[in-house]
């Protein structure tokens, strides 16, 4: 076999872009970056020139943030409803439930939610501040699954939720943490345009531009994005910490309302149950070896909004040992 002339190169290989091709490249992209760098000078730079007092500003980005948590609060609503296509269950079908329902938002002094039914895949409540009145929807195995004391403290723990305006709250955190971030991304924008410019005009300039990341600038670029990221994954939990006191919280308020922990203890014993089908020794979890270490079991339960179920058991038993009335025994 005779060897290919020199010069010649194989098939579907490209060209080595020459020395002036790559300079120019470099330059170029360095350019463009050093604009885009420049820009966002000037943009913050007329921000800063039009700054209102402080006051103002504080007052500003608290409206601002209530507004938009406030609108998408209600599109997100809005969406949920859309998507489990629940309908309102007549009082005539459910006299009991509405009976209980009314029973407890009297006790709470809030105006009585409506209450939707749907098929949401597993047994579960949802509570949605819903404008005028809140609105309720419960699966509809609930009805099958749950007797009376169960179905009024589950009922309590929904109405706490819309009592206490938690998913107003927690959007509202939701809205300023993301305001925060993209004021921060903002502000180094100037700095973050720099080294990526710096960092693809060096490694064209090297004639390796797929090693920009490696480069002094490039290396300065990941840490600025791995900080934005620290921060936005350390409010993250922040926010999912605060939602699962919140559950909790809940879980308080209905135990007082109802007088029975125990039955809202109960009501979440059986909504676990059902959703946990019982694996014998042929589980797939344990056939293919997909059990969960206690490191990922630990990672899930920090960035769950809710409390383990057991957890929750545990408090309204504790709780209604406290409360127990005793009999004196000389």
């Amino acid at each position: 076999m005779s060897a290919p002339p020199p010069g010649s190169q194989h098939q579907g290989d490209s060209p080595r872009p020459s020395r002036l091709q790559r300079t120019a490249v470099g330059v170029a992209v360095l350019s463009f970056y050093g604009l885009l760098a420049l820009g966002s000078i000037v943009v913050l730079t007329a921000i800063w020139q039009f700054r209102p007092s402080p006051v103002v500003l504080v007052l500003g980005v608290v409206v601002g943030t209530l507004v938009v948590a406030f609108l998408s609060l209600r599109l997100g609503t809005r969406q949920v409803l859309a998507t489990v296509d629940a309908w309102e269950l007549p009082a005539s079908r459910a006299p009991v439930v509405y009976d209980l329902l009314a029973a407890v938002a009297d006790e709470m002094a809030v105006e009585q939610p409506r209450l939707l039914v749907a098929r949401l895949g597993m047994p579960n409540a949802l509570a949605l501040p819903t404008p005028g009145r809140g609105t309720l929807v419960v699966d509809a195995s609930l009805f099958r699954l749950l007797d009376a004391a169960e179905f009024e403290a589950l009922l309590a723990h929904e109405l706490a939720h819309l009592e206490r305006h938690d998913s107003l709250v927690q959007t509202t955190a939701l809205s300023l943490t993301q305001f925060v971030v993209i004021t921060l991304e903002l502000l180094l924008s100037p700095l973050v345009f720099l080294v990526t410019g710096a960092a693809l005009g060096i490694a064209w300039l090297r004639g390796e531009p797929r090693s920009w990341a490696e480069t002094v600038p490039g290396r300065l670029r990941a840490r600025i994005e791995m900080g934005i990221a620290l921060l936005g994954v350390t409010a993250t939990l922040f926010l999912r910490a605060h939602a699962r006191r919140r559950e909790f919280a809940a879980d308080e308020r209905a135990a007082e309302v109802t007088g029975r922990p125990l039955a809202l203890a109960s009501a979440l014993q059986k909504l676990d149950r059902s959703t946990r089908p019982d694996f014998g020794s042929v589980s797939p979890l344990w056939t293919h070896g997909e059990v969960p270490s206690e490191e990922e079991r630990r990672l899930r339960e920090y960035f769950s909004t809710h409390p383990r179920i057991e957890d929750r058991i545990a408090r309204l038993r504790e709780r209604a040992a406290e409360s127990a009335v005793r009999v004196p025994v000389e």
